[in-house]
C-alpha cells in the first residue's frame, strides 16, 4: 500500500504553497500549520512532509519551532527538509521531533558530510532529496541547476546506504498537471530496492492510484489537497 504523505510548506511560520519553487508565486493557505497537521491526523493520515522554505533560502533551519509544535502535539511521522546544512541543523531537527530528515543540496555540495550523516544516523533516518529539472539535479530550493543526471546521482548514494529518496520534477511542481511517471519508473528500473517517494504535480486521486499500481513507496501531496482536488476522505482508503 502506497504511503500517503501530505505536505506543509513553511514561510514565516505559515502554511504556504509555491508554484515551481518560485517564492514570488506564494499562496498562504493557513496561518497555523498545527491546525492543518491536526486535520491530517484526524483524517487518519499517519505521515507529514514538512518543508522549511525559509530555511532552504537561508541555508540553515529556521522554522524548527513549528516542527517541535507539530511533533509534540500530533502522532504524525514527520519528515523534515529545507535548510538542513550542518551537524547543528541536523541535531536541532531531530531534537525537535523529526523522524526523518531530507538532505538535497547538502548531498550535492557537501557529499562527505551527507555520507557522514548516513553512517551516523542510518539510511532509515536520512532521506536523499533528488529534485530534478529535465532529469538533471536542481538544488538550493531549485534556484540552481546542475549538470548531474538524477539517475546516476541516486544510484551512487544507494550504493552508500541510502534507502529512501524524495524526488520532485521541478517542471511539474505546483501545476496540478500530473506527476512525472517516467522519472519514477526510470528510478525504479535503476534502483529496484529503493523506497521512492514521488513529489510534485499530483492533480487528482487517479495520479495516486497510478503511482500505487507502479508500487511506488510513497507520494507527497500538497496543492491538490489545498485546492480541493483531492479530499482527505479520498486518501483514507490508502491509510489502512
Amino acid at each position: 500500500m502506497i504511503q500517503i504523505i501530505p505536505a506543509i510548506d513553511l514561510i514565516e511560520g505559515k502554511c504556504v504553497r509555491l508554484t515551481q519553487g518560485d517564492y514570488g508565486q506564494k499562496k498562504i493557505y493557513n496561518e497555523n500549520p498545527l491546525e492543518v497537521a491536526l486535520q491530517f491526523e484526524d483524517a487518519g493520515l499517519k505521515r507529514l512532509h514538512l518543508v522549511d522554505l525559509d530555511g532552504a533560502k537561508a541555508k540553515k533551519v529556521v522554522n524548527w519551532k513549528v516542527l517541535e509544535k507539530i511533533a509534540s502535539k500530533t502522532s504524525l511521522h514527520v519528515d523534515f527538509g529545507g535548510g538542513v546544512q550542518s551537524d547543528d541543523d541536523l541535531k536541532i531537527t531531530f531534537g525537535s521531533g523529526a523522524k526523518q530528515v531530507t538532505g538535497g543540496s547538502i548531498a550535492v555540495k557537501q557529499p562527505d558530510l551527507f555520507e557522514h550523516w548516513l553512517k551516523t544516523y542510518g539510511g532509515d533516518k536520512i532521506i536523499l532529496g533528488a529534485d530534478a529539472k529535465n532529469e538533471k539535479i536542481a538544488v538550493s530550493g531549485w534556484e540552481e541547476g546542475t549538470s548531474i543526471w538524477v539517475y546516476d546521482f541516486v544510484e551512487e548514494y544507494v550504493e552508500k546506504g541510502v534507502k529512501y529518496t524524495i524526488s520532485t520534477d521541478v517542471a511539474k511542481d505546483g501545476l496540478l498537471q500530473g506527476p512525472s511517471f517516467d522519472l519514477y519508473k526510470n528510478l525504479q528500473d535503476k534502483c529496484p530496492d529503493l523506497n521512492i517517494i514521488a513529489s510534485g504535480g499530483i492533480a487528482g486521486i487517479e495520479d495516486v492510484e497510478k503511482l500505487a499500481e507502479m508500487n511506488i513507496y510513497g507520494v507527497i501531496i500538497g496543492k491538490a489537497i489545498y485546492e480541493n482536488r483531492i479530499s482527505l476522505a479520498d486518501l483514507q482508503r490508502f491509510s489502512v
